[in-house]
């Protein structure tokens, strides 16, 4: 049932996706609030809540402009389910802000596949990149794309390894002058030095273990088909493949130095597991494996609300 709904993009897709996300973001944000409510409040929390639907949206226009899966919305579902088993990803405005971002700089990215705008779409990106470590410093470990994404395209123009670096000096420099500006002081904005941290006894708990084996065990074994396929892709699509699954790893590794492991640090990740999971679902011949795959995906976040 769910394979016939998602497996063709239509308007129910949208709608049940827009619920997933809803309660979710109800379930993280009823966690987080203990304010009187009043006016600002409530202008911010549907704020976020647009950020967090943005982000989806977004995801789903990345997808399907850069043919990343076929026509089916598994991508958007499998986002608000990841999103809905682990509501504590949401919690933090900040990395919420971080990556849709984030995903902004991996449009672009990916959108160099035409090779049309080139310079504005490498300035854009970092430019991108730069804002979300504002609000996230670990973000700026996306960066990292920048380049690999210019070595798979194998571009040799020195003006387009630099643009990136502007990019980020431009945002150094506004940064920079609102510091002066507000604080009086070049630096003020730069409260303090990034920090990371090793300790994960924060997952030791029934409800992480559960999410973490799931969501690893999934995407480890759909990654394993998905890189397996990439020689099967056309060669002008071949490169944004790759960028999907060095993204997730960048996502993992920022998990690891996140000094605050609360959860949040798993948005990164959600997107291109979204993508690569996807990719393995539109492999799958037999609908009874299909079904029974996506159902244990669907029902494993509810039961995840129960624990």
């Amino acid at each position: 049932m769910i394979t016939s709904i998602f497996s063709k993009s239509k308007p129910i897709n949208f709608i049940v996706v827009f619920f997933i996300v809803l309660l979710a973001f109800l379930i993280a944000r009823a966690e987080l609030v203990n304010e009187t409510i009043t006016m600002g409040l409530v202008f911010n929390e549907l704020g976020m809540f647009f950020v967090c639907l943005g982000s989806v949206l977004l995801l789903n226009f990345i997808v399907s402009k850069n043919s990343l899966t076929k026509y089916g919305n598994y991508e958007i579902l499998l986002f608000s389910l990841f999103l809905l088993a682990l509501p504590q990803s949401i919690g933090s405005t900040n990395i919420l802000l971080a990556n849709f971002f984030v995903l902004l700089a991996v449009r672009r990215i990916i959108s160099l596949r035409s090779q049309l705008y080139v310079r504005k779409k490498l300035f854009d990106a970092a430019f991108w990149i730069a804002i979300a470590s504002l609000f996230y410093f670990w973000a700026l470990l996306f960066f990292i794309l920048i380049p690999i994404t210019l070595l798979l395209y194998t571009d040799n123009k020195i003006k387009h390894w630099i643009i990136p670096f502007v990019g980020v000096g431009a945002v150094f420099v506004i940064v920079v002058s609102i510091s002066v500006v507000w604080n009086n002081s070049f630096f003020g904005v730069f409260k303090s030095l990034p920090e990371l941290s090793y300790d994960f006894k924060n997952y030791n708990t029934l409800k992480y273990l559960l999410f973490i084996t799931i969501l690893f065990s999934f995407g480890l074994w759909s990654s394993l088909f998905y890189i397996k396929n990439l020689k099967q892709k056309k060669k002008a699509f071949r490169p944004s493949f790759i960028i999907v699954i060095v993204a997730a790893i960048i996502a993992t590794a920022i998990i690891v130095l996140a000094p605050n492991k609360n959860g949040s640090e798993f948005l990164f990740l959600f997107a291109p597991s979204a993508i690569i999971i996807t990719n393995y679902i539109e492999t799958i011949e037999e609908t009874w494996f299909k079904e029974l795959f996506l159902a244990i995906l669907f029902l494993v976040p509810f039961v995840l609300l129960f624990i």
